[in-house]
């Protein structure tokens, strides 16, 4: 099968493009970054979504599935910027899919799109609505995207569309909005709460993303790794120290004193779960997650050279 993943040289975009080659799919790489050292099976196109190169690959590839990786987080851009590429990004991969006759589409969301709210559900379904827009403003791009990505089930009912929500990612690369948050030695927290975090080893991640491929899945399917664990544990294990902070103060001094830079709405996400049920993708796919939370978290406390 001829694969066209967008955002390839991401740390995850890299490890799907591994496991399609490994499965023998052909893969088109399309991403503003380069990939120098790509590997033998994957065929890169430096361009942006959104513009007419990125389309001729379309024309000129016919991928027969699209597996869209390029959305960013409030930490990598701008309020303004994020809209275009996440929402405005999206709209072009499913606008490409239907007009050069894509058989399936992927959209790789995130699991905070249900939001963290002291009313919440400990366990999200997928059925569930997004509260992420009032409790978190700065996720209202990537909460469109995904809500618009959904909307491709109906809009364009020839294209296999599936919208995965996968939990924070993990692991030695150190990368992703989790692993920003604990790349420090010390970890803000709200004092008097302490949440459960759910994650997913990036490997896991990937491997879940081409199985939903394989398995030609459709419809929306919440992902994720091992148990959810206390904030406080994952603190510890990683080998960080927690630095409580009286919720009044939490935004004045996140970003100063060698704390992560995090957005107002952050707070909410330190004090409140985001537990999601991934059962439906489980029974869909048999999937089973080979690493478990004590492996998860160790492997994102070893530093590999790879990434670095």
């Amino acid at each position: 099968m001829k694969v066209l993943v967008t955002g390839i040289a991401s740390r995850i975009g890299r490890m799907v493009a591994a496991q399609l080659v490994a499965r023998d799919h052909q893969v088109l790489g399309v991403d503003r970054r380069t990939w120098p050292d790509a590997p033998p099976g994957v065929e890169m196109f430096r361009a942006d979504i959104r513009k007419r190169p990125a389309e001729d690959v379309f024309r000129t590839r016919q991928p027969d599935a699209v597996i869209h990786l390029a959305t960013v987080t409030h930490l990598s851009r701008r309020a303004e910027e994020r809209y275009r590429i996440n929402l405005g990004g999206t709209q072009t991969v499913f606008e490409h899919c239907r007009n050069y006759d894509v058989d399936q589409a992927i959209f790789v969301g995130r699991h905070t799109f249900y939001g963290a709210d002291a009313e919440s559900a400990l366990y999200h379904t997928e059925a569930e609505p997004p509260m992420a827009v009032t409790t978190y403003p700065d996720l209202a791009d990537l909460v469109a995207a995904d809500l618009f990505a959904g909307s491709a089930l109906w809009r364009y009912p020839d294209i296999d569309t599936v919208v995965l929500r996968i939990a924070y990612l993990l692991g030695p690369s150190r990368a992703g909005t989790l692993a920003n948050y604990l790349r420090g030695p010390r970890v803000p927290t709200v004092l008097g709460f302490d949440p459960l975090f759910q994650f997913i080893h990036e490997k896991d991640a990937s491997r879940a993303i081409v199985l939903a491929l394989d398995k030609r899945l459709r419809g929306v399917f919440n992902v994720c790794g091992p148990s959810p664990v206390p904030l406080s544990l994952l603190i510890e294990a990683t080998g960080r120290t927690s630095f409580p902070v009286l919720e009044p103060l939490f935004n004045r001094v996140t970003g100063r004193f060698g704390l992560p830079s995090l957005p107002d709405g952050a707070v909410n996400h330190v004090k409140y779960p985001v537990v999601v049920d991934d059962s439906a993708f489980r029974e869909a796919t048999g999937f089973e997650h080979n690493y478990d939370e004590v492996q998860t978290m160790q492997a994102f406390s070893t530093v590999d050279d790879r990434w670095q």
